[in-house]
C-alpha cells in the first residue's frame, strides 16, 4: 500500500495554491498541478486521505483528455515527469504519476454539469419541486431513474464552501449567451462520449462535471475529467431505479458519512480503515475498467 501524500511542499517553488485535493504551483508561463491523496465530501476535507488516490485520478484524467481530444483541446503540456522542466526534477519521485504541467487559461467561473440520471442534489430537488436546477421533469421518476434525455445543469464555482446550482439563463447573464450555449453543447457532447465508453466497461456514467478555460479566445478542457471524484459511475448490471446504485465513486464515502450520524457541519469524523480501503478499491476498479490498464502507483 503506498503512503498517503497529503500535501506537497516543493521548497524551491513559490507556495502552492491548495484546493480541496490538488496543489497548484505557478511556474510563470505554465502551472504545475499535483493531485494529492486528500478526499473531500460535503465541503469538508476528510482524513486520513486515500493512498494513491491522486495518482489514480491524475492518470485517469489524462486518459480522458486524450480520448476526448478530437472534440475539444485541453490544457495539458507535459504528463511524464521525465519531461518536466529541470527545476522540477529534484521532486521527480513525489510528482511521478500524480502531476502535470499545463497551460494557463482564464477559468470559466462555472462548473458544467451533465446529468443523465436522477441522483444527488438533483434527486433531492426533484422530490421537492419536480425540477432539477429549474428544469421541469416528468412525474413518477425515482432515485437513480434515467432521465428522458441528459440535461445541462451548471453550478457556480465556489473558492470555499458549496457550489450552487444555477440555471442556464443565470450562466448566460454572467458570461454571455454565445459562450453559455457553446458550453452547454460541449458538456452534453462530452458526456455522451463518456457514457458510451463507460457502457463498454459495464458501467453507467450517471452524471459528471467539466471545467473549461479560455486561452486566446479558444475553449480548453481543464482540471479533472470523468473521474470518480467528479462523476458517478454505477454498475450497469445491478442498476435498478428506486434503489441506491452500486457505485465506483465517492458516493461510497458520502453514504458512510450519512450513516455515521455526522451533522455535515462540525469537524467530520476520521474515515475508518475499511472505508479508506473500500474507496481506494472502487477508484482503482473504475480506472481499470475505463482504461483497460493498471495505473502507475
Amino acid at each position: 500500500m503506498p503512503d498517503i501524500v497529503w500535501e506537497t511542499n516543493l521548497e524551491s517553488l513559490p507556495s502552492p495554491k491548495r484546493g480541496k485535493v490538488r496543489d497548484i504551483y505557478d511556474l510563470g508561463e505554465t502551472l504545475l498541478i499535483v493531485a494529492c491523496d486528500r478526499i473531500s465530501a460535503y465541503d469538508h476535507i476528510l482524513r486520513p486521505g486515500i493512498p494513491g488516490k491522486g495518482k489514480i485520478l491524475n492518470q485517469l484524467t489524462n486518459f480522458w483528455f486524450e480520448f476526448l481530444a478530437d472534440q475539444i483541446p485541453n490544457h495539458l503540456l507535459v504528463t511524464e515527469v521525465a519531461d518536466f522542466p529541470a527545476e522540477l526534477q529534484p521532486y521527480a519521485d513525489i510528482l511521478d504519476g500524480r502531476a502535470v504541467v499545463v497551460r494557463k487559461a482564464e477559468v470559466v467561473p462555472f462548473e458544467c454539469v451533465a446529468r443523465g440520471y436522477l441522483a444527488g442534489s438533483g434527486y433531492r430537488e426533484y422530490v421537492r419541486d419536480q425540477t432539477v436546477c429549474g428544469i421541469e421533469l416528468p412525474a413518477g421518476l425515482e432515485r437513480a431513474s434515467r432521465l428522458p434525455a441528459p440535461i445541462f445543469t451548471p453550478a457556480t464555482k465556489a473558492e470555499s464552501g458549496h457550489d450552487e446550482n444555477v440555471t442556464l439563463e443565470y450562466m448566460a447573464d454572467a458570461i454571455g449567451d454565445e459562450l453559455a450555449t457553446r458550453l452547454r453543447e460541449l458538456t452534453l457532447s462530452l458526456y455522451s462520449t463518456g457514457v458510451a465508453h463507460a457502457a463498454e466497461s459495464g458501467l453507467i456514467l450517471a452524471d459528471t462535471k467539466f471545467e473549461f478555460g479560455l486561452l486566446h479566445g479558444d475553449l480548453l478542457l481543464i482540471d479533472e475529467v470523468l473521474t470518480p471524484d467528479s462523476s458517478r459511475y454505477w454498475e450497469a448490471s445491478e442498476w435498478t431505479p428506486g434503489t441506491e446504485p452500486v457505485s465506483l465513486d465517492k458516493q461510497y464515502v458520502r453514504n458512510w458519512l450519512d450513516e455515521c450520524g455526522w451533522d455535515h457541519d462540525s469537524e467530520p469524523p476520521e474515515l475508518p480503515t475499511e472505508v479508506v480501503d473500500g474507496t481506494r478499491q472502487r477508484y482503482l476498479e473504475a480506472f481499470q475498467r475505463v482504461t483497460g490498464r493498471e495505473p502507475k502507483l
